[in-house]
């Protein structure tokens, strides 16, 4: 009898587990559907209003997307939360905000990709990555908890169109303790956090 509820106790336990399992692969789906939705209507020349509620991306939905390797730079979440983190996981949450205003400043614009993950990865080709964490030859994956979690909520509302730019419509950054040759081409906006940000003369990218 002892053993039965034994057995029965750990068929609870296991049925539990994947239920939960599904219903986190459930919204991280609906998520990503989400995305690519905002993501598109981000890149698109017109209205920037705010989506309906049913396409707004919610909390627990974003958590939940959390993939890995390769699969990882295939959906607008994780391309941007990853950005955010590498970029910039040891500054205050304005300094986070700060690198997905960029990501998103350049979504779509004329010189730059109609897609996050493009946006992330562009320059590659030649060698040299407008992100760093892209091709340092090193783990893509977030190795800490808490910075990632709230780098996917900052992700979250970059998409959902609920994030002030902080940054004046820079489309660069640096470091602050670097001095590029290129920031002379570009006008500086603002410096938040460790980075300093610039946008182009003109308004065209190069």
């Amino acid at each position: 009898m002892h053993e039965l509820r034994i057995a029965a106790c750990l068929l609870t336990i296991l049925i539990a587990g994947q239920t939960i399992a599904a219903n986190q692969a459930q919204k991280a789906q609906t998520a990503e559907s989400k995305a690519q939705v905002l993501e598109q209507n981000s890149a698109a020349e017109g209205s920037k209003a705010p989506p309906p509620p049913s396409g707004v991306i919610t909390k627990t939905e974003a958590q939940a997307v959390d993939p890995v390797g390769e699969e990882a730079l295939n959906d607008a979440i994780t391309c941007l939360s990853r950005t955010i983190y590498w970029e910039a996981k040891g500054e205050p949450g304005a300094g986070m905000e700060a690198i997905a205003n960029v990501v998103m400043n350049r979504l779509g614009h004329e010189g730059f990709p109609d897609t996050i993950c493009e946006v992330v990865r562009q320059g590659r080709e030649q060698g040299t990555c407008q992100f760093s964490w892209w091709c340092d030859g090193r783990s893509d994956d977030a190795e800490d908890e808490k910075p990632y979690a709230i780098a996917k909520e900052i992700a979250r509302k970059a998409l959902n169109r609920q994030l002030a730019d902080r940054t004046g419509g820079a489309m660069y950054f640096h470091q602050q303790q670097l001095s590029p040759d290129w920031a002379a081409e570009y006008i500086r906006t603002v410096t938040v956090g460790d980075h300093v940000f610039y946008k182009p003369r003109g308004g065209a990218a190069k």
